[in-house]
């Protein structure tokens, strides 16, 4: 049996995939996984029993990465899950940040007792909110993932010129990509070029912070930005700034942090990216699925602080090491086995591994001779 801790609210149609086996519970001293969405895990003790936590969602700043690393606790996301959500409200910031539809909207409301003159108010004052339609306006998209993809192919429907930037972009990500869509190799061009901008970055140490003063000042006049990934992206008091001397147009964001709430040109949402009855639901069953096949099989798809490394069961055993990068490493886990060796997968991330072994008859200390070997982190006998 295992035991599942959910530090958060976790749709059931997720948890449910886990099956007979699983004990999924608010509360346990000796989890072998985390569910969690938003609750900080930064203070949490993590118990020794503790082998994966998936946050259902894309980011993983609630979780304390080094530390899990460290003990040897595969961490997991839900990349695409939530995207086509955080793009249905990234496209509706662009309308709210173009449009001044918040502020008329609350204008409209205090026009509340004046009766039949109400729609005479209405004529009159309706020119303050004025703002350009999107339509043949360009728009940068900084980071084309899941989410970023999905909100460039959306503009690019509405007939706007877009513009991304992303220097890991894969492959992959280009086949799903707008063929209208033009990439650039560096952001100063972007910011020269883009009416709107809108980030779809990870909050890491190279981003924090990215958008402020010198980068505001490359970007055109009236320029609009849209924030939906992390509120540290941004320098509040920059953006405060830019808007107060009308370099910046408007400033849409799903952070609603205290410094920017009472500031003319924000438009501040309460974090409603996610907040679908369809994003909460995929983002359950990819992180239920990713947990599963962990815990059984030793898989690893979807990691973010572990290399992703997938194999069919074959053999009597299937040997799990996560191990640091070091040489001449692998051919000692072979000693260690021994047996026949039906299958192997081995990838590195940085000064770390990890390695599936399946084998046939392994040698009877196999486990133990495993354990001794300098360099092995975390080891799973399945």
């Amino acid at each position: 049996m295992y035991n599942i801790l959910k530090l958060n609210k976790i749709a059931e149609i997720g948890t449910s995939r886990l099956g007979d086996n699983y004990n999924c519970v608010d509360e346990c001293a000796t989890p072998d996984a985390v569910l969690v969405r938003s609750a900080s895990m930064h203070d949490m003790e993590l118990p020794e029993s503790l082998l994966a936590i998936a946050r259902a969602g894309a980011g993983v700043n609630n979780i304390p990465l080094d530390k899990c690393t460290q003990k040897g606790i595969c961490v997991f996301n839900t990349p695409g899950a939530n995207a086509n959500a955080v793009m249905e409200l990234v496209i509706a910031g662009l309308f709210m940040g173009s449009r001044k539809l918040v502020d008329g909207i609350n204008w409209a409301k205090s026009l509340k007792g004046n009766g039949d003159q109400v729609l005479k108010m209405v004529e009159k004052g309706k020119s303050q909110f004025a703002g350009p339609e999107i339509k043949g306006k360009t728009i940068g998209v900084i980071g084309l993932g899941a989410i970023g993809i999905l909100v460039a192919n959306a503009a690019r429907a509405l007939h706007m010129n877009v513009i991304g930037y992303d220097p890991y972009f894969s492959v992959q990500a280009a086949l799903k990509l707008s063929r209208h869509v033009q990439t650039v190799s560096n952001l100063d061009e972007l910011y020269a070029k883009c009416d709107y901008i809108t980030v779809h970055v990870p909050l890491v140490a190279d981003t924090k912070g990215m958008i402020n003063e010198a980068t505001i000042a490359k970007m055109k006049d009236g320029v609009r930005i849209l924030n939906f990934s992390r509120d540290g992206l941004v320098v509040s008091a920059d953006i405060k700034k830019a808007l107060e001397s009308g370099k910046m147009g408007a400033y849409v964001t799903d952070f609603a942090t205290d410094d920017l709430l009472d500031v003319d040109g924000v438009v501040p949402l309460p974090h409603l990216g996610a907040s679908t009855p369809e994003s909460e639901d995929n983002c359950a069953i990819m992180a239920a699925d990713e947990v599963k096949d962990y815990l059984e099989n030793g898989n690893i798809t979807n990691s973010v602080n572990f290399p992703c490394v997938c194999m069919p069961r074959t053999g009597d055993t299937r040997f799990c090491v996560f191990h640091q990068n070091a040489p001449k490493i692998i051919a000692k886990l072979l000693e260690a086995i021994g047996g026949n060796v039906e299958n192997m997968e081995n990838k590195s991330r940085g000064d770390f591994a990890y390695t599936i072994i399946d084998a046939t008859a392994p040698n009877a200390d196999a486990q133990a001779s495993l354990e001794a070997i300098d360099g092995i982190i975390k080891l799973r006998v399945l």
